[in-house]
């Protein structure tokens, strides 16, 4: 299956209990696509969680919820060996993190010990127990959840924990047109949840969608446009510290990704404009001075998007013959 039958099977499919939020589907899907992992953030009760699991549900993928609390321990998520009586041995009882997807719910409730244990399995999708490192199963994928409104009694994701989420989605109030149609259709169907969705497509579909993903072309004035705006991050007035090496390779493979889910095998730069905001938005650290400003890093996303110039005349650079990797 292709990336964007893909696509178009997952977003069918939830939209059977979703209503909006199709910048966010599309967004899950790309990362999907890069193997990379997604935070969600919203005001309670936008449906965050029920996305997440609708997600989990229309790929088919095992999946587990971990519902985060401070008083969570890091050997609650990686697991540990417990000892056994009837064989007087200790046995290895795997976390939670030993699935396909896994759903952090609100990821900030625990301390920055136990979020640092998703660091491993995010970056390397392997986890150390006690000297012992198990791979995870493949393909892996951390869909975390924040409310961005209460403070009480959470830890904010420390730097490093955020730059290894691929993207920052943000899950908004519906428009009023929207609520109603929420309102009747739950009002028809009060019992519909995510359970009630269908597989649409399987691991092997994933798998073969990620390699036509990387053979996506991107000519080289898009490249240096990738570059230059992550570079232009590191050196704007209003951020302490910009986009790292890792936030210009983000950028790269989701807009490889967006290209093919709509159906392209080459690169534009409205794809890198389309993702610029939730690739980079939870990367960049504002000076003191723009957060006294009231400044957002959604603010500083945008004003890069207008003062870095595009290219044009990118179709012109696709290969006539087949698809150049990059």
């Amino acid at each position: 299956m292709d990336p964007e039958a893909v696509y178009s099977a997952l977003t069918e499919e939830m939209k059977a209990v979703l209503i909006g939020n199709d910048d966010v589907v599309e967004g899950i899907t790309v990362s999907l696509l890069t193997r990379g992992h997604i935070l969600l953030e919203g005001v309670p009760g936008v449906a965050k969680t029920t996305i997440a699991n609708a997600f989990a549900h229309a790929t088919g993928l095992d999946f587990t919820r971990v519902q985060m609390t401070p008083d969570l321990l890091p050997a609650d998520i990686t697991g540990t060996h417990v000892y056994r009586d009837g064989t007087g041995e200790f046995q290895l009882q795997r976390g939670p993190i030993f699935t396909n997807l896994l759903v952090a719910d609100e990821i900030n409730r625990a301390t920055p010990k136990t979020q640092s244990a998703l660091l491993e399995g995010m970056q390397e999708r392997t986890v150390t127990i006690e000297g012992d490192t198990l791979s995870l199963p493949s393909p892996f994928m951390v869909i975390a959840t924040q409310n961005p409104i209460e403070m009480d009694g959470t830890y904010e994701l420390p730097e490093a924990q955020r730059d290894r989420f691929q993207c920052k989605l943000t899950v908004d109030l519906p428009s009023d047109e929207d609520e109603l149609r929420l309102i009747d259709r739950f009002d028809e169907t009060p019992d519909l949840d995510p359970t009630d969705l269908s597989r649409v497509i399987t691991v092997g579909d994933i798998l073969d969608a990620r390699e036509q993903v990387r053979t996506v072309h991107v000519a080289e004035s898009v490249k240096s446009y990738i570059q230059s705006f992550v570079s232009a991050s590191r050196t704007h007035s209003d951020l302490a510290h910009g986009g790292s090496p890792r936030a210009t390779l983000a950028l790269l493979h989701t807009a490889k990704a967006r290209a093919a889910i709509h159906g392209r095998d080459y690169v534009i730069p409205d794809d890198v404009k389309a993702l610029a905001v939730p690739v980079m938005r939870h990367r960049l650290v504002l000076s003191t001075e723009a957060e006294l400003s009231d400044r957002s890093s959604v603010e500083v996303v945008e004003d890069l998007l207008d003062t870095v110039t595009p290219p044009n005349g990118v179709t012109d650079e696709v290969p006539v013959e087949g698809n150049a990797d990059d």
